[in-house]
């Protein structure tokens, strides 16, 4: 416990994100490379002998890191130290191992293809955490609450409404996934500089050969097609495409872990707290949100890397220049195993948020009656009053009513005074009955029913099933 060990991976992000980041993947990805740009060249006439390919085929992973670390100690040069490791597990193909290739072969290629393995993953989180809240949306579809405009008292809503104002922005999130993943490219087989002059040479000037080199690496990588040009490494902008995608996702997780905040200080909803979960050190009656809390502190993280690949875009001198390389060996892996621990924690919170009906009521109660005064009014009026003066009474009232509850601290008692004045003609059964919460929450609970059908179930239809196939309980370990 003497060195630095990263939160992200000791406390927050799955197992599942961890292992795609992973020195073993990463650098399996890379041997997977070279055997396929080895067997594409074999494909192609290169003299590259069967032999070569399977001892290459077999040591995948066989994959020694101290003797990697003394390699790169000795080369200062990543890309170099694995070639001469792979070779030496691989003897019959030491000498025909990145033939052809630049550094940006092994490393952009793998980055892209670990971008859509994690993209995927994230998609699936995203897929289950929509599932749970759509349940939740569900059972309370017609649950009338106080609504808020400012965090101010506003028109009432329901509890259901609410949640898929969460699942309006987790859609929006789970569609640009998918045209993200959609769009990823391979960067190729381009050499130095882009050019793909040193596989010209390697063909003897055979341009055909030399694009169906690059489309046969492609396929054997799972990609269908290729960016249209590149110079050194494929254009940064991928990457600040695709990690302002993640910062939209970690955007939506914390609009609604903030809710989720708010409304515990109300008492109305409350996140899932154990039996012997501590909430404060010195409070022990304290039930803090302390997983909505940590969804938006590690989406704050997650949103400003987004800056990171922007400033990377902007900054690579023509066909390349190395200064984006520390970079983002920090930022792209920090931004998914960060989002991807936020999404644990957003599907834990969403299967088993506590709802306090009791207190929806008593808030929504206290602030009704005055919502109400309108309708009252206009009853009122339809029933003979003068409207104008009863407006005034109405007026007068609410004031005492407001006054009652700011400086005495006592409920208010609009309702009543109203029963008591007798221009209004109506009894304190009559009123109640005029300022019900269902007659204040529109058309909320069919929204919810209708949002449901049209937009949610399809969704989960369609991407449901193999996201819980690929994925296990999420972990929340800390």
């Amino acid at each position: 416990m003497d060195r630095y060990s990263h939160p992200l991976a000791e406390r927050y992000a799955s197992k599942e994100m961890q292992s795609i980041f992973a020195p073993a993947h990463r650098y399996g990805t890379w041997r997977r490379l070279w055997l396929a740009l080895a067997a594409s060249q074999h494909e192609l006439g290169l003299p590259i002998p069967q032999e070569a390919l399977d001892e290459m085929r077999s040591g995948l992973d066989d994959i020694d890191f101290g003797k990697a670390a003394e390699y790169e100690k000795r080369f200062r040069h990543d890309v170099m130290a694995h070639v001469h490791l792979f070779g030496d597990v691989a003897p019959t193909a030491k000498g025909i191992i990145h033939l052809g290739a630049t550094s940006a072969f092994i490393g952009d290629n793998t980055d892209l293809i670990l971008h859509r393995e994690a993209l995927e993953l994230i998609r699936d989180r995203l897929v289950r955490c929509i599932a749970r809240l759509a349940h939740f949306a569900a059972a309370y579809r017609d649950l009338p609450t106080l609504g808020f405009t400012h965090f101010q008292p506003a028109q009432p809503t329901t509890v259901g409404k609410r949640a898929t104002l969460w699942l309006q922005d987790l859609l929006l999130d789970i569609e640009e996934l998918e045209f993200r993943l959609k769009t990823i490219r391979f960067r190729g087989v381009r050499g130095t500089t882009g050019t793909q002059a040193s596989f010209l040479d390697l063909f003897e000037g055979d341009h055909q050969r030399v694009d169906t080199l690059n489309e046969l690496v492609a396929d054997r990588m799972g990609f269908r097609e290729g960016y249209g040009v590149t110079g050194q490494t494929y254009t940064r902008k991928v990457d600040a495409q695709i990690l302002a995608t993640l910062a939209n996702v970690a955007a939506s997780a914390s609009k609604m872990g903030n809710d989720l905040r708010l409304l515990a200080h109300l008492r109305e909803v409350e996140e899932p707290f154990e039996s012997e979960q501590i909430g404060s050190s010195a409070m022990p009656y304290k039930r803090n949100p302390m997983r909505a809390e940590r969804i938006c502190a590690i989406a704050r993280h997650v949103m400003v890397l987004a800056q990171d690949p922007l400033h990377t875009a902007a900054t690579q001198w023509l066909e390349r220049t190395l200064d984006d390389s520390a970079n983002r060996r920090l930022s792209i892996p920090d931004s998914y195993l960060a989002l991807d621990g936020i999404l644990v924690l957003v599907e834990n919170v969403s299967s088993g948020l506590v709802v306090n009906p009791q207190v929806i009521r008593k808030n929504l109660e206290e602030h009704l009656q005055f919502m109400a005064s309108e309708t009252i009014l206009m009853h009122a009026s339809a029933a003979g009053g003068d409207r104008q003066e009863l407006h005034e009474r109405i007026r007068g009232h609410s004031m005492a009513a407001a006054a009652r509850m700011k400086d005495e601290g006592e409920p208010a008692d609009l309702l009543e005074r109203i029963a008591g004045d007798d221009v209004f003609g109506m009894d304190l059964e009559q009123l109640r009955e005029l300022s019900d919460a269902d007659r204040f929450v529109g058309r909320a609970p069919q929204q919810v029913d209708r949002f449901l059908a049209e937009w949610v179930r399809p969704a989960l239809e369609r991407l449901e099933a193999g996201a819980n196939e690929r994925l296990g309980k999420p972990d929340v370990r800390v």
